[in-house]
């Protein structure tokens, strides 16, 4: 590669940094190698196990960028570089298969015996929904899926453990499936095992009642990477978290990547042991939260283009995403019955038929949005504050504690993101925020004077004369 088209390349990796986030600058774009320029068009090499991938998710981008560097008229194409061995990570590779090994694929369902079978191998990709690309990022899931996607590119390198939160629905199956899916087709060699938190008591108890203990272990502990959904499940099991909290040594000390899923952060699973706390707290905890009107609005925007779902008249998806406000399931099965009332009756799909359909599962709440002034300003009424106090920098309790519940009920009650809530609240960042919305949630749980004061400041904001 000339000098010169080294300099361009350092200034077009200039702009991919500045327009991405870290990990998925390190993990996708920092790989790319600039080959040639010649009449206009730029040839990029990716990395062949990846390349498709890139140029689907990141072809655009590349563009723009190279753009802004080169000029408008250039064009980006992209080239597979050399195919790169399979990442191994254990020291100790295995000469033969693993036959206690569960292929990839989460395990949900039970037989008779209540027992989690083997799931059969498969690709992901007949399954699409369930994948990196197919996730929706917002502010709420920005940092989950940043993570999970570079375990899944850098397993046993990055986050290790990687502990996913959040209520039900909000996307952390997904991601565990995006995480299996990615290393089936990055890296074929590595034995991976999908479970969740019910199946390891199920299988558990069937070994101790057969004596199968031996397979048992080999199965959840000979592994290269171990992803559990729904841990919290192993709480008050006694026997059982003792079997986890080895499993998981074993795998920990032997490099094996870990990624769990909990519908609580592990400091809230008051029933598990400490020392399986500590180690779920090891490495990196991400929370999801439930997503704001923007990304519910991607969402179904996504499921539409995926289900090709035609003649959909403006202003729909809006009434759905207004309607469903806490569960991505319940999002997009809201969607699935209003296209399917719509079939089934042969009529148009508008405003007004997802009104109807939804109205009996989902009644519209009366309440206007509240703005983040609007909720300044009845924060300080509350709790007797000035506008100066609550945006200033100040700790002290009486004014700390008011400000948490303001931002913790701008979250809740605006489509704000983040950084613009911490723009309002005396230009802080967007951590300090994330900051503020936990300590009140954590107040609340435990204090029940804390949650009247929020419950009351909430409902003056959400009556229509406040």
């Amino acid at each position: 590669m000339s000098t010169e088209l080294e300099q361009i390349w350092l200034r077009v990796q200039s702009e991919l940094e500045a327009a991405v986030d870290d990990s998925t600058y390190r993990v996708w774009l920092a790989p790319l190698r600039s080959r040639e320029l010649d009449h206009g068009t730029l040839t990029v090499e990716a990395p062949a196990r990846s390349c498709a991938w890139v140029q689907e998710r990141f072809g655009r981008l590349l563009q723009t960028c190279a753009r802004a560097v080169i000029g408008a008229a250039i064009t980006v194409e992209f080239t597979p570089g050399q195919s790169q061995p399979p990442l191994r990570l254990r020291s100790t590779a295995r000469a033969t298969p693993n036959p206690g090994a569960q292929p990839i694929g989460l395990a949900h369902h039970t037989n008779s015996a209540g027992i989690t079978p083997a799931d059969p191998p498969h690709d992901t990709s007949g399954n699409p929904r369930f994948s990196f690309q197919h996730f929706v990022i917002g502010d709420s899931n920005r940092l989950a899926h940043a993570a999970a996607l570079t375990v899944a590119e850098l397993p046993g390198q990055a986050y290790n453990p990687l502990f996913i939160c959040g209520s039900p629905g909000v996307g952390k199956t997904h991601l565990l499936r995006a995480i299996a899916g990615l290393l089936h087709s990055c890296n074929p060699s590595l034995s991976v095992r999908a479970s969740t938190g019910e199946a390891f008591t199920n299988e558990f108890q069937l070994a101790l009642t057969n004596g199968g203990m031996d397979l048992f272990k080999t199965r959840f502990r000979d592994v290269d990477v171990l992803l559990v959904d729904d841990v919290q499940f192993l709480e008050r099991k006694a026997r059982t978290e003792e079997e986890f909290f080895h499993t998981f040594n074993t795998l920990y000390e032997a490099g094996a990547q870990l990624v769990l899923t909990s519908d609580r952060p592990p400091r809230d699973l008051q029933a598990l042991e400490d020392r399986l706390r500590e180690r779920f707290q090891a490495g990196l905890v991400a929370d999801i939260h439930p997503p704001d009107f923007n990304t519910r609005l991607a969402i179904l925007r996504k499921r539409v283009h995926h289900d090709d779902i035609q003649q959909l008249a403006p202003g729909t998806l809006e009434v759905i995403a207004c309607r469903i406000a806490l569960d991505v399931r319940a999002l997009e099965g809201a969607l699935i019955r209003v296209v399917a009332y719509s079939s089934l009756a042969g009529r148009s799909l508008t405003p007004e038929l997802a009104t109807e359909v939804l109205d009996g599962l989902y009644p519209a709440t009366t309440p206007r949005r509240r703005t983040l002034a609007d909720i300044q300003t009845a924060a300080c009424r509350h709790f007797g504050l000035s506008p100066e106090e609550l945006l200033s920098s100040s700790r002290a309790a009486r004014v700390a504690w008011p400000r948490q519940v303001a931002m913790y009920l701008a979250r809740e009650l605006t489509d704000e993101s983040l950084p613009a809530i911490g723009r309002h609240f005396g230009r802080r960042d967007h951590t300090t925020v994330i900051h503020a919305v936990r300590r009140a949630e954590q107040k609340i749980l435990v204090d029940s004077a804390s949650r009247k004061a929020v419950d009351d400041l909430r409902s003056a904001l959400q009556s229509t004369d406040s």
